[in-house]
């Protein structure tokens, strides 16, 4: 006899849902704690209706973990009448780190979590904040290749002792010089197909563009975030969209920990470490962060604190620590900006205590 049939036809189930790219892994619990049914079944549409029609008309509480795909049988499995949460994959990973790894086990792990209500559950996005977060991500991914072949462009010329007369190579005389350049091949050709790409991805970025305006062009939190400094509207879309929604975020420094600038905390009995930046969270987030700050380092508000810290650690390590120390303090004032719906001033750029007391 099935423990499903022993706790009655209302009894609740928990489903811990392993997702690979071959299977899902399911494990079926009931509620108290036996196990029900083992199996598996593919990760397409196809599979997750016969899922659904195996399990029967008792949608059980199901559990995934944050992955490429899980967003997809969340979205599928709850169209179909399931309750499917995503839990945070690092923190299941802590929970379970004993067990021996494998898919059905994975899976039966997730089950218990469901069971035992202990699911370190993740928050998720609406479509439309997907919707952003794709194209500003796609912006910056076509940004990346784009910089690659320049950098390319440029180590082809130093390799053969041309040196660039021109402040910008891909400007119009600059152009003109890569184009007369004289070169052996393949060297020469590898350059051409380079710019051509380079110009491919120039239109794709523009494109990208006048996406992300014409997407959300009254969106709430973009004036306020560019009134910070080194924030123009491409990183202010950026982290709108990875933020999402700051009431998601009691304080500040819940914010600063999402972007994954705080450094590990590493503590034992009486001994308190800090460790390196856990860079936990969206690495888009701490990528836009990072070039804010580059920029808001010449600003009054953190120019001399920047340059205090700086000397205050010495040359080897002082301008990086004091590079993360203004983003954590950017970040901070973002969450008040957001929070409080105020632009950037010296109140936000003090910090919390500052702020509060002008407000």
């Amino acid at each position: 006899m099935h423990a499903a049939t022993r706790g009655g036809p209302l009894a609740m189930l928990h489903a811990g849902l392993d997702l690979s790219r071959r299977k899902l892994d399911v494990c079926l619990l009931s509620d108290a704690g036996e196990i029900v049914d083992e199996f598996a079944v593919p990760p397409d549409a196809d599979g997750l209706v016969g899922l659904v029609r195996r399990v029967g008309p008792r949608a059980p509480q199901a559990v995934i973990e944050s992955m490429t795909g899980a967003r997809f049988v969340h979205d599928r499995l709850e169209e179909l009448g399931w309750d499917v949460r995503i839990a945070d994959a690092a923190k299941v990973k802590g929970i379970g780190s004993l067990a021996a790894k494998t898919d059905k086990i994975d899976a039966r792990v997730l089950a218990i979590l469901s069971q035992r209500d202990l699911v370190p559950e993740i928050w998720l996005p609406s479509f439309e904040i997907r919707q952003e977060r794709e194209l500003a991500r796609f912006r910056l991914h076509l940004v990346k290749h784009r910089s690659m072949l320049k950098h390319r462009v440029h180590a082809t010329l130093v390799s053969f002792g041309k040196p660039c007369p021109v402040s910008d190579l891909f400007g119009v005389a600059g152009r003109r010089m890569l184009a007369d350049l004289n070169v052996p091949e393949p060297w020469h050709s590898t350059l051409q197909a380079s710019v051509l790409a380079i110009d491919q991805l120039e239109a794709q970025i523009d494109q990208c563009n006048k996406q992300l305006r014409a997407m959300r062009p009254d969106h709430q939190y973009l004036p306020l975030l560019m009134s910070a400094p080194g924030i123009g509207w491409v990183l202010g879309y950026t982290i709108a969209a990875e933020i999402g929604e700051i009431e998601r975020f009691a304080t500040a420094d819940k914010l600063v920990g999402y972007t994954g600038l705080c450094p590990r905390v590493i503590q034992s009995g009486d001994s308190d470490r800090r460790g390196p930046l856990t860079k936990s969270g969206p690495k888009f987030l701490r990528w836009a962060m990072l070039e804010a700050t580059m920029h808001a380092l010449r600003h009054p508000a953190y120019a001399e604190r920047y340059q205090r810290t700086k000397r205050r650690l010495g040359k080897q390590r002082g301008a990086k620590v004091a590079q993360i120390d203004i983003a954590r303090r950017l970040t901070k004032s973002l969450w008040h900006m957001l929070t409080y719906t105020t632009p950037f001033s010296p109140q936000t750029a003090a910090g919390g205590a500052a702020f509060r007391l002008a407000a």
